[in-house]
């Protein structure tokens, strides 16, 4: 295989990103479980910290890894979708993984498919990739995201010592829902036997069903936020947060952290209890802020050009879509005008996703499709905003929006790229070319 033909074969296969028909997602980890042994079950070979939740675990996972290389670890992480190449999804100590070595684990994975009894998803082989090339490279621990739920996840081969569940919203209800109780319980599959839970939920409805999954299982322990861990300040600072910080063993002050948001705050934290959890002991205070301090999160209200200013943020649910616009109203407060660029999948009521961007009270909405096989037809965005009273443009591309919308906007104003995280990595591609975060 070269590059172009291991995406070729990754292509071929099912892919419940543009795909999640109910035929398609159905609920199955015999196929996993049976790759991975023809493997040499990889996953055995190293400790994993596998979080899950609505919105936050990309950012945890990539605060958490920060903290366990700044620690001295060699830490292979695994997350999803990627912005603009699959490399981004199998990472080594942050960094994502080469060409070659993708496609040499892509092949050697690709050839243990004829001896299964049934066709894996395209999630399931790159599941198995990543877990492989770990165990190749001889990682000391691997953070693995969940890909969607938890319990029926194909990443769920794994046994934790530490799980992570950053939070429960309304999301994926037609798979994993229909309410918040139904996706806590599927999130709950994740906690195994001897796992420490990072529990970063914190409705009281909603805690106790943890705790039965942890007992039902023998979890260790389930660390609560707010109980356990924590911040106790969370403050907004030029270009990102201070905050304080404390887990159940240490109190951490004045840590910065360069990223947008008074939710990251929430992150920081789980990630920094399930750095502790994980090595059952406190970290020094100088890894904790220099960890921090190097942290990136590209797509995550992640600033990429200025004058005008132009913020690329995958809000891509409701919840999120809520707290993006929040955390630009605080830490943007100062700029006179805003200009939406969205484009969305179908599946999401865009006047809902509308609603929650604080579309109604910005100066114009342009509506772009996601390159996605599951874009929402731009013309339905711009009739939901027209709705709210905005005034609305239709591009052809999210290039096309993002060029319109710069020319269009004063230079003391913001334009907003957000939705889909297909639309942003579009438009992060456009604006700065490469995989990495802007200067």
């Amino acid at each position: 295989m070269d590059l172009a033909d291991a995406m070729a074969y990754l292509a071929d296969h099912i892919n419940l990103e543009t795909d999640p028909s109910a035929a398609a997602a159905e609920r199955r980890l015999d196929r996993i479980r049976s790759l991975v042994e023809l493997a040499g079950d990889p996953q055995s070979a190293y400790p994993v910290i596998h979080l899950t939740g609505t919105n936050g675990k990309g950012s945890t996972a990539r605060m958490l890894t920060a903290l366990l290389v700044e620690r001295g670890l060699s830490v292979g992480t695994y997350t999803s979708p990627h912005l603009q190449r699959v490399n981004e999804r199998l990472s080594w100590n942050g960094s994502p993984i080469t060409d070659e070595d993708l496609v040499e684990v892509v092949e050697a994975i690709a050839a243990l498919e004829p001896l299964l009894d049934g066709r894996p998803t395209h999630f399931e082989l790159l599941t198995a990739a990543a877990l492989r090339w770990f165990a190749d490279i001889a990682v000391d621990v691997a953070v693995i995201e969940v890909g969607l739920g938890g319990r029926w996840d194909a990443t769920n081969v794994v046994d934790a010592a530490v799980a992570v569940v950053t939070n429960v919203s309304l999301d994926h209800v037609e798979t994993i829902g229909p309410t918040r109780r139904d996706i806590a319980t599927e999130k709950a599959g994740i906690v195994k036997a001897g796992t420490t839970l990072v529990l970063g939920e914190t409705d009281p409805d909603l805690t106790p069903i943890f705790h039965a999954a942890a007992g039902d299982v023998g979890a260790e322990a389930v660390w609560e936020r707010d109980v356990e861990y924590g911040w106790s300040a969370n403050r907004l600072a030029h270009g990102g947060r201070v905050l304080d910080l404390w887990t159940p063993a240490a109190r951490y002050a004045d840590v910065m952290v360069p990223v947008h948001g008074a939710f990251q705050g929430d992150n920081a934290a789980c990630a920094l209890a399930a750095a502790e959890a994980f090595f059952a002991t406190p970290l020094d205070a100088e890894v904790v802020t220099e960890a921090l301090a190097a942290v990136r999160l590209p797509g995550r209200l992640e600033v990429v050009a200025r004058s005008p200013l132009c913020v690329l943020d995958g809000a891509h649910n409701p919840a999120g879509a809520a707290a993006a616009s929040a955390a630009l109203a605080e830490t943007f407060a100062g700029v006179r005008g805003r200009i939406l660029v969205v484009g969305l999948l179908d599946g999401r009521d865009p006047l809902e996703m509308l609603v929650a961007l604080g579309a109604a009270g910005c100066r114009l909405v342009v509506a772009c499709p996601p390159p996605s096989p599951r874009a929402l037809a731009p013309d339905v965005v711009a009739d939901a905003a027209a709705g709210l009273g905005v005034d609305t443009e239709v591009a052809d591309s999210v290039p096309e929006a993002v060029a319109l919308a710069l020319s269009l906007a004063a230079a003391d104003e913001m334009v907003v790229v957000t939705g889909s995280l297909y639309a942003v990595g579009a438009a992060r591609a456009a604006l700065i070319g490469d995989g990495q975060p802007a200067s």
